[in-house]
């Protein structure tokens, strides 16, 4: 009885939404031609999705910063890393998004500390699908190569958020949403705008810039990840009509693999950041973006 007690319970439109994506897979495997074959040859992926999913939602950072590296590493072109990647996120920032939903409504829907987390949520992901769809449309491209890219962002903001946690390690002062909610909505807007841009030029962006702007103004640390996974979430499903079109370049054969295991990581990595304490939560999150942002710079 004490074991029962001490399970996770999870909530239903969590596990009926993981359980039709499950069954979706399985039918897609099954009429996959040479699945047996795909097998052995691509499920090192799965692995590759369970870590993606599991970093990008324990810290907000979109799973492109596992997946582009590890694409470019493998010779993809910088279109099918990027719709590849933004496929694979559909699985993980989704489960992921649910959990830490799931999170807020069970634990602190009435702290101070969460105050206008649905507002920063709409207001965020308004304005990242409007700047990833003016990039379609306006045909943007960024001013440099998807490596370079990747890294200079990667690295610097990384350095940010190690500077800010630094200068902050003794400060236990949380900022909330009433403080200056009018101020707070427009910065986030214009910066979530830009992160759309950057998110359909790289496949990550806008849940980095999210969470680092809630960090530096002082926010929960936690409320920041959640805000970044969900808007990632969102923005990653609004790009469907493009990653799934007809003239999709992404890799079906590594999304049947990275897919389920991104699932998988994505439904337990809220448990993974809720193991550490801010500060070293923090850390991690800048040590590991600016990591991939020199491997991304060595490897080009």
């Amino acid at each position: 009885m004490q074991l029962k007690r001490r399970l996770p319970k999870i909530h239903p439109i969590i596990f009926i939404t993981a359980i039709s994506l499950i069954g979706l897979w399985l039918q897609w495997a099954v009429t996959t031609p040479n699945i047996d074959q795909l097998f052995l040859s691509h499920s090192g992926f799965l692995f590759l999705g369970v870590c993606g999913a599991i970093f990008a939602n324990a810290t907000g950072a979109g799973g492109g910063v596992i997946f582009i590296p590890a694409f470019s590493a493998l010779g993809f072109s910088p279109a099918e890393a990027i719709t590849t990647s933004f496929l694979i996120q559909c699985f993980g920032m989704t489960a992921g998004a649910m959990t830490w939903c799931h999170y807020y409504l069970k634990q602190h829907h009435q702290d101070d500390s969460w105050q206008g987390f649905p507002i920063l949520v709409a207001c965020c992901a308004l304005f990242s699908i409007s700047g990833l769809w003016i990039s379609q449309y306006a045909a943007l491209s960024a001013p440099v190569s998807l490596h370079v890219s990747f890294s200079v962002f990667s690295i610097a903001l990384g350095a940010i958020i190690i500077v800010n946690s630094l200068k902050n390690i003794s400060s236990h002062s949380l900022t909330t949403f009433k403080t200056s909610p009018v101020n707070d909505c427009i910065m986030l807007s214009g910066l979530s705008f830009l992160g759309g841009i950057i998110t359909a030029w790289l496949s990550v962006g806008v849940g980095e810039i999210i969470v680092i702007y809630l960090m530096l103004r002082g926010y929960c640390t936690k409320l920041a990840i959640a805000t970044g996974v969900v808007v990632s979430a969102m923005t990653v499903w609004s790009a469907t009509p493009i990653t799934l079109s007809a003239d999709s370049v992404a890799n079906f054969e590594v999304l049947l693999f990275a897919g389920p295991g991104a699932l998988l990581g994505g439904l337990i990595a809220k448990r993974i950041a809720l193991f550490f304490s801010v500060i070293k939560l923090k850390i991690f999150f800048a040590l590991w973006i600016m990591l991939t942002g020199l491997v991304m710079i060595a490897v080009a």
